[in-house]
């Protein structure tokens, strides 16, 4: 499994972990090289996650998933890929799979300073890094952090560049978090994909893309009912934003229930939207902080 391909120097520190409550799997990278995303980060639901880094060859990322796939250990998978690779000394990466199994490889040859830990159901690494307390600083970060894998990770990669980072400076970001039939209407298995591709602080970019993405993707964590006092609320904000043309009455009717799925829809909320006499909470806290009456 050798490559003629050009190499890139892919200067970096990332996590690969795995949620066993929810069956997750995601990766979550920063460097000083442009674009990372488009190079580091790879997952399949119900399979693994890769980040592939250092002299990064790309087709670690797609032959680690086949690997894991096929039943193999990271750490069997990771032995299968430098076996017969002239630039394994060179090579950096992580791997963990379904069940939580994790493994990571640092080349001799990579910049200093690199390394890994692996722990339960993760594993970070990079380098050229300003030191192994970029590494530590993740690796308590991960397993301190809660909530879902996708904040968990943005803590990790938080927490490394808060501890230093790339010796040589910031220039990108990106996370991949995984879920089988979580893309989105449903489609494809990609719950969170985002990427900075080239900003002065690429963490702090993706933090904010990951807070929007929340915003709009976020699961549900509280319903409010649809009270006749709330509707009139909700019937005034829709009026007045041009999709309710019907009285203020406090009836969740079908001409308030659509204009509320169209406003919706118009402020892409649309996957929050509910089809019982309930409102999510986010959506209507949204509401009121951009079209509620101004005081």
């Amino acid at each position: 499994m050798g490559t003629a391909e050009p190499e890139r120097f892919t200067a970096t520190f990332s996590i690969v972990a795995y949620d066993p409550a929810t069956g997750d799997l995601g990766v979550a990278v920063a460097s000083k090289f442009p674009a990372v995303g488009a190079m580091v980060p790879y997952a399949r639901a119900g399979v693994g996650a890769v980040a592939t880094q250092a002299a990064a060859n790309l087709r670690f990322g797609s032959e680690g998933l086949k690997l894991l796939e096929s039943g193999l250990t990271p750490q069997q998978a990771i032995e299968k890929l430098v076996e017969n690779d002239p630039g394994r000394g060179d090579r950096q990466m992580g791997l963990v799979d379904a069940r939580g199994r994790s493994a990571a490889w640092t080349g001799k040859d990579c910049f200093s300073f690199a390394g890994h830990i692996v722990g339960e159901n993760y594993s970070v690494q990079g380098n050229i890094l300003t030191g192994r307390e970029v590494l530590v600083a993740m690796s308590e970060a991960f397993a301190n952090a809660r909530g879902t894998l996708a904040e968990r990770l943005m803590a990790a990669v938080e927490a490394g560049d808060a501890a230093g980072g790339d010796q040589r400076g910031k220039e990108s970001a990106a996370m991949l978090v995984v879920r089988e039939g979580a893309g989105y209407g449903g489609v494809g298995d990609r719950w969170v994909d985002l990427r900075v591709d080239d900003h002065a602080e690429p963490v702090k970019e993706l933090r904010r893309l990951l807070d929007v993405h929340t915003l709009y993707f976020g699961e549900t964590k509280e319903l409010v009912p649809l009270t006749p006092d709330l509707v009139r609320e909700i019937q005034d904000i829709l009026k007045r934003t041009g999709f309710y043309e019907g009285e203020i009455n406090g009836t969740y009717d079908e001409a308030t229930r659509s204009a509320l799925e169209d406003f919706q829809g118009w402020e892409n909320l649309e996957m929050r939207f509910r089809k019982d006499n309930q409102i999510d909470k986010v959506v209507l806290d949204y509401m009121r902080q951009h079209f509620g009456p101004k005081r």
